[in-house]
Protein backbone atom coordinates (compact mmCIF):
# COMPACT_ATOMS: atom_id res chain seq x y z
CA UNK A 1 0.00 0.00 0.00
CA UNK A 2 0.95 3.55 -0.88
CA UNK A 3 0.51 6.10 1.98
CA UNK A 4 0.50 10.29 1.36
CA UNK A 5 0.57 12.55 3.88
CA UNK A 6 -1.67 15.74 2.93
CA UNK A 7 -1.23 18.98 4.16
CA UNK A 8 -3.82 20.97 5.95
CA UNK A 9 -3.12 24.81 5.39
CA UNK A 10 -5.09 26.61 7.63
CA UNK A 11 -7.61 23.55 7.42
CA UNK A 12 -7.59 23.79 3.67
CA UNK A 13 -6.31 21.61 0.87
CA UNK A 14 -4.08 23.22 -1.14
CA UNK A 15 -2.60 22.40 -4.67
CA UNK A 16 0.06 20.86 -3.68
CA UNK A 17 -2.11 17.94 -1.49
CA UNK A 18 -3.89 17.40 -4.85
CA UNK A 19 -0.68 17.20 -6.57
CA UNK A 20 1.19 14.32 -4.02
CA UNK A 21 -2.33 12.57 -4.09
CA UNK A 22 -2.32 12.25 -8.05
CA UNK A 23 1.64 11.27 -7.68
CA UNK A 24 0.53 8.53 -4.77
CA UNK A 25 -2.25 7.15 -6.99
CA UNK A 26 0.15 6.71 -10.34
CA UNK A 27 2.66 4.90 -7.69
CA UNK A 28 0.45 2.60 -6.23
CA UNK A 29 -1.01 1.72 -10.09
CA UNK A 30 2.75 1.00 -10.83
CA UNK A 31 2.71 -1.08 -8.38
CA UNK A 32 -0.62 -3.26 -8.01
CA UNK A 33 -1.54 -1.66 -4.58
CA UNK A 34 -4.09 1.23 -3.16
CA UNK A 35 -3.20 4.63 -2.37
CA UNK A 36 -4.43 5.80 0.92
CA UNK A 37 -4.18 9.47 2.53
CA UNK A 38 -3.44 10.38 6.26
CA UNK A 39 -4.39 14.13 7.32
CA UNK A 40 -3.14 15.07 10.72
CA UNK A 41 -5.56 17.78 11.99
CA UNK A 42 -9.08 19.64 11.17
CA UNK A 43 -9.81 20.18 8.08
CA UNK A 44 -12.80 22.51 6.75
CA UNK A 45 -12.87 20.87 2.97
CA UNK A 46 -14.52 17.86 2.31
CA UNK A 47 -11.38 14.74 2.39
CA UNK A 48 -13.95 12.74 0.10
CA UNK A 49 -12.87 14.46 -2.37
CA UNK A 50 -9.24 13.49 -2.40
CA UNK A 51 -11.01 10.54 -4.21
CA UNK A 52 -10.66 12.28 -7.71
CA UNK A 53 -7.31 11.93 -7.54
CA UNK A 54 -6.94 8.60 -6.71
CA UNK A 55 -6.84 8.08 -3.52
CA UNK A 56 -9.48 5.37 -1.71
CA UNK A 57 -9.48 5.76 1.75
CA UNK A 58 -8.37 9.07 3.92
CA UNK A 59 -6.98 8.55 7.53
CA UNK A 60 -7.48 11.51 10.05
CA UNK A 61 -6.18 12.32 13.21
CA UNK A 62 -7.81 15.59 14.58
CA UNK A 63 -5.90 15.52 18.15
CA UNK A 64 -2.55 16.45 16.04
CA UNK A 65 -3.56 20.18 15.54
CA UNK A 66 -1.01 22.32 15.67
CA UNK A 67 2.24 21.71 13.57
CA UNK A 68 5.18 19.58 14.90
CA UNK A 69 7.78 17.23 13.36
CA UNK A 70 8.28 15.19 16.13
CA UNK A 71 4.93 14.60 17.20
CA UNK A 72 3.84 14.21 13.54
CA UNK A 73 6.36 11.63 12.63
CA UNK A 74 5.54 9.64 15.24
CA UNK A 75 1.72 9.35 14.16
CA UNK A 76 2.77 8.93 10.40
CA UNK A 77 5.17 6.33 11.62
CA UNK A 78 2.44 4.75 13.66
CA UNK A 79 0.00 4.85 10.21
CA UNK A 80 2.45 3.48 8.03
CA UNK A 81 2.83 0.58 10.57
CA UNK A 82 0.11 -0.60 11.28
CA UNK A 83 -1.76 -0.24 7.43
CA UNK A 84 1.63 -2.16 6.40
CA UNK A 85 2.28 0.91 3.91
CA UNK A 86 5.09 0.21 1.71
CA UNK A 87 5.93 3.36 -0.02
CA UNK A 88 4.95 6.62 1.85
CA UNK A 89 5.24 9.69 -0.15
CA UNK A 90 5.61 13.43 0.79
CA UNK A 91 5.06 17.10 -0.61
CA UNK A 92 8.90 18.37 -0.97
CA UNK A 93 7.65 21.68 0.79
CA UNK A 94 8.44 22.88 4.24
CA UNK A 95 6.58 20.06 6.55
CA UNK A 96 7.65 17.32 4.13
CA UNK A 97 11.20 18.06 4.85
CA UNK A 98 10.92 18.89 8.38
CA UNK A 99 8.78 15.20 8.56
CA UNK A 100 9.93 12.75 5.99
CA UNK A 101 13.81 12.31 7.27
CA UNK A 102 13.01 11.88 10.79
CA UNK A 103 9.72 9.15 9.20
CA UNK A 104 13.45 7.42 7.42
CA UNK A 105 14.81 7.19 10.36
CA UNK A 106 12.34 5.67 12.38
CA UNK A 107 11.18 3.28 9.98
CA UNK A 108 14.57 2.45 8.97
CA UNK A 109 13.58 3.39 5.28
CA UNK A 110 15.72 4.33 2.28
CA UNK A 111 14.62 7.64 1.02
CA UNK A 112 14.57 10.19 -1.75
CA UNK A 113 13.75 13.90 -1.40
CA UNK A 114 12.48 16.22 -4.66
CA UNK A 115 11.82 13.59 -6.67
CA UNK A 116 10.57 14.82 -10.36
CA UNK A 117 8.84 11.17 -11.98
CA UNK A 118 7.12 8.40 -10.96
CA UNK A 119 9.46 5.78 -10.20
CA UNK A 120 10.39 3.22 -11.99
CA UNK A 121 9.53 -0.43 -11.11
CA UNK A 122 10.81 -1.96 -13.93
CA UNK A 123 13.76 -3.29 -12.53
CA UNK A 124 14.05 -2.35 -9.10
CA UNK A 125 12.59 0.72 -7.26
CA UNK A 126 14.71 3.95 -9.08
CA UNK A 127 13.35 7.47 -8.66
CA UNK A 128 14.68 10.19 -10.35
CA UNK A 129 15.49 13.72 -8.38
CA UNK A 130 17.34 16.92 -8.97
CA UNK A 131 20.70 17.26 -8.11
CA UNK A 132 23.28 20.10 -8.18
CA UNK A 133 20.27 23.08 -7.37
CA UNK A 134 18.75 21.58 -10.36
CA UNK A 135 21.81 21.46 -12.74
CA UNK A 136 21.15 17.67 -13.29
CA UNK A 137 19.21 14.71 -12.40
CA UNK A 138 20.03 11.54 -10.21
CA UNK A 139 18.76 8.40 -10.35
CA UNK A 140 18.21 6.55 -6.78
CA UNK A 141 17.64 2.90 -6.23
CA UNK A 142 15.82 2.85 -2.97
CA UNK A 143 16.33 -1.08 -1.60
CA UNK A 144 14.99 -1.04 2.04
CA UNK A 145 11.57 -2.71 2.60
CA UNK A 146 9.68 0.52 3.71
CA UNK A 147 10.83 3.53 0.86
CA UNK A 148 9.88 7.05 1.55
CA UNK A 149 9.52 9.87 -1.26
CA UNK A 150 8.84 13.66 -1.35
CA UNK A 151 7.93 15.19 -4.53
CA UNK A 152 9.25 18.59 -5.77
CA UNK A 153 6.30 20.74 -6.13
CA UNK A 154 4.57 21.77 -9.66
CA UNK A 155 6.78 18.79 -11.08
CA UNK A 156 3.60 15.99 -11.92
CA UNK A 157 0.89 16.80 -13.43
CA UNK A 158 -2.81 16.30 -11.23
CA UNK A 159 -4.73 13.58 -12.50
CA UNK A 160 -8.52 13.79 -11.86
CA UNK A 161 -10.54 10.69 -11.79
CA UNK A 162 -13.95 9.54 -11.03
CA UNK A 163 -14.00 8.90 -7.39
CA UNK A 164 -14.27 9.03 -3.66
CA UNK A 165 -12.05 8.27 -0.83
CA UNK A 166 -13.43 6.85 2.19
CA UNK A 167 -12.63 9.49 5.41
CA UNK A 168 -11.77 7.14 8.47
CA UNK A 169 -10.96 8.35 12.12
CA UNK A 170 -7.09 6.75 12.65
CA UNK A 171 -7.12 5.70 16.51
CA UNK A 172 -3.27 5.97 17.61
CA UNK A 173 -1.61 8.14 20.76
CA UNK A 174 -1.00 11.67 20.11
CA UNK A 175 2.13 13.17 22.00
CA UNK A 176 1.99 16.67 23.57
CA UNK A 177 4.10 19.46 21.67
CA UNK A 178 7.16 20.06 23.20
CA UNK A 179 6.93 23.20 20.88
CA UNK A 180 5.51 26.55 22.57
CA UNK A 181 4.24 29.08 20.01
CA UNK A 182 4.32 32.98 21.17
CA UNK A 183 3.37 34.68 18.27
CA UNK A 184 1.81 33.98 14.92
CA UNK A 185 2.58 36.41 12.30
CA UNK A 186 0.59 35.96 9.32
CA UNK A 187 0.65 37.44 5.91
CA UNK A 188 -2.79 38.07 4.19
CA UNK A 189 -4.23 39.42 0.96
CA UNK A 190 -1.49 37.32 -0.75
CA UNK A 191 -1.15 34.86 -3.63
CA UNK A 192 1.31 32.22 -1.22
CA UNK A 193 4.58 31.79 -3.54
CA UNK A 194 4.89 28.28 -2.91
CA UNK A 195 1.65 27.97 -4.70
CA UNK A 196 1.49 30.30 -7.16
CA UNK A 197 1.38 29.22 -10.98
CA UNK A 198 2.84 32.85 -11.72
CA UNK A 199 5.48 34.92 -9.99
CA UNK A 200 6.54 38.60 -11.07
CA UNK A 201 9.48 39.58 -9.29
CA UNK A 202 12.32 42.44 -9.15
CA UNK A 203 15.36 42.99 -8.52
CA UNK A 204 18.25 45.91 -7.79
CA UNK A 205 17.59 47.48 -11.40
CA UNK A 206 14.08 48.46 -9.83
CA UNK A 207 16.69 50.99 -8.37
CA UNK A 208 14.13 51.86 -5.09
CA UNK A 209 10.87 50.80 -3.34
CA UNK A 210 9.21 53.29 -4.74
CA UNK A 211 9.09 51.66 -8.14
CA UNK A 212 7.81 48.61 -6.94
CA UNK A 213 4.45 49.49 -8.35
CA UNK A 214 5.94 47.89 -11.80
CA UNK A 215 5.97 44.47 -9.61
CA UNK A 216 2.56 44.38 -8.20
CA UNK A 217 0.25 46.13 -10.67
CA UNK A 218 1.31 43.20 -13.46
CA UNK A 219 1.14 40.32 -10.18
CA UNK A 220 -2.52 42.13 -9.37
CA UNK A 221 -3.74 42.04 -13.22
CA UNK A 222 -1.93 38.33 -13.61
CA UNK A 223 -3.16 36.89 -9.94
CA UNK A 224 0.42 36.38 -9.28
CA UNK A 225 2.80 36.28 -6.56
CA UNK A 226 5.12 38.66 -6.10
CA UNK A 227 9.07 37.81 -5.37
CA UNK A 228 12.31 39.82 -5.15
CA UNK A 229 16.05 38.70 -5.14
CA UNK A 230 17.93 38.68 -1.55
CA UNK A 231 19.49 41.87 -1.89
CA UNK A 232 16.33 43.68 -2.17
CA UNK A 233 15.41 41.58 0.43
CA UNK A 234 18.73 42.75 2.68
CA UNK A 235 18.44 46.44 1.79
CA UNK A 236 14.15 46.39 3.35
CA UNK A 237 12.91 47.22 0.12
CA UNK A 238 10.57 44.17 0.27
CA UNK A 239 9.75 41.50 3.23
CA UNK A 240 12.25 38.63 3.78
CA UNK A 241 9.01 36.13 2.75
CA UNK A 242 9.30 36.92 -1.00
CA UNK A 243 12.90 36.42 -1.09
CA UNK A 244 13.24 33.34 -3.81
CA UNK A 245 16.30 31.78 -4.55
CA UNK A 246 19.26 29.22 -2.73
CA UNK A 247 19.20 30.81 0.43
CA UNK A 248 15.12 31.78 0.01
CA UNK A 249 11.92 30.29 -0.90
CA UNK A 250 12.72 27.64 -3.77
CA UNK A 251 9.43 28.01 -5.90
CA UNK A 252 8.33 26.12 -9.11
CA UNK A 253 5.81 28.02 -11.11
CA UNK A 254 4.37 28.04 -14.75
CA UNK A 255 5.46 31.23 -15.44
CA UNK A 256 8.46 33.06 -13.51
CA UNK A 257 8.62 37.03 -14.60
CA UNK A 258 11.86 38.38 -13.49
CA UNK A 259 12.41 41.95 -13.85
CA UNK A 260 15.62 44.06 -13.27
CA UNK A 261 17.36 40.95 -12.01
CA UNK A 262 21.00 39.86 -13.20
CA UNK A 263 20.39 36.28 -12.34
CA UNK A 264 22.88 35.34 -9.83
CA UNK A 265 23.37 31.72 -9.59
CA UNK A 266 22.33 31.41 -6.42
CA UNK A 267 19.18 33.28 -7.81
CA UNK A 268 18.77 30.70 -10.21
CA UNK A 269 18.89 27.82 -7.65
CA UNK A 270 15.85 29.02 -6.25
CA UNK A 271 13.94 29.47 -9.44
CA UNK A 272 15.61 27.31 -12.26
CA UNK A 273 12.30 24.39 -11.96
CA UNK A 274 10.04 26.92 -13.60
CA UNK A 275 8.39 25.81 -16.27
CA UNK A 276 8.53 29.49 -18.38
CA UNK A 277 11.12 32.43 -17.19
CA UNK A 278 11.00 35.80 -18.87
CA UNK A 279 13.82 37.72 -18.06
CA UNK A 280 13.38 41.52 -18.55
CA UNK A 281 16.60 43.26 -18.20
CA UNK A 282 18.29 46.49 -20.15
CA UNK A 283 21.76 44.66 -20.15
CA UNK A 284 22.57 42.27 -22.58
CA UNK A 285 25.30 40.15 -20.68
CA UNK A 286 23.10 39.56 -17.84
CA UNK A 287 23.53 35.96 -16.65
CA UNK A 288 19.83 35.40 -16.66
CA UNK A 289 19.34 35.28 -20.41
CA UNK A 290 21.44 32.16 -20.63
CA UNK A 291 18.37 30.45 -18.76
CA UNK A 292 15.37 32.52 -19.72
CA UNK A 293 13.06 31.20 -22.05
CA UNK A 294 12.07 34.44 -23.04
CA UNK A 295 14.09 37.61 -22.68
CA UNK A 296 13.59 41.53 -23.25
CA UNK A 297 16.90 43.76 -23.75
CA UNK A 298 15.84 46.91 -22.08
CA UNK A 299 14.83 49.06 -19.66
CA UNK A 300 12.27 48.16 -16.93
CA UNK A 301 10.78 51.43 -16.77
CA UNK A 302 10.46 51.80 -20.35
CA UNK A 303 8.97 48.22 -21.06
CA UNK A 304 6.97 47.33 -17.95
CA UNK A 305 4.49 50.35 -18.31
CA UNK A 306 4.06 49.00 -21.96
CA UNK A 307 3.55 45.66 -20.59
CA UNK A 308 1.10 46.40 -18.45
CA UNK A 309 -1.30 48.30 -20.34
CA UNK A 310 -1.15 45.40 -23.17
CA UNK A 311 -2.45 43.07 -20.20
CA UNK A 312 -5.17 45.71 -19.39
CA UNK A 313 -6.22 45.77 -22.84
CA UNK A 314 -6.38 42.21 -23.05
CA UNK A 315 -8.15 41.67 -19.78
CA UNK A 316 -10.30 44.48 -20.83
CA UNK A 317 -9.50 46.36 -18.05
Amino acid sequence: MVLVYIDLVEGKLKKSAFEVASYAAETAKLLGTNAYAIVLGNSTDDLTSLGKYGITKVYTVAAATAFDAQVFTKVIADAATQLNATVVIFSNNLNGKAIAPRLSVRLKAGFVSGAVALPDVSNGFVVKKNVFSGKAFANVAIRTGVKIISLNPNSFNIVVVDGSAEVIAFATPVDASKIKITATNKVTGEVLLTEAEIVVSGGRGLKGPENWGLVTDLAKLLGAATACSRPVADINWRPHHEHVGQTGIAIAPNLYIAIGISGAIQHLAGVNRSKTIVVINKDPEAPFFKAADYGIVGDAFEVMPKIIDAVKKLKGA
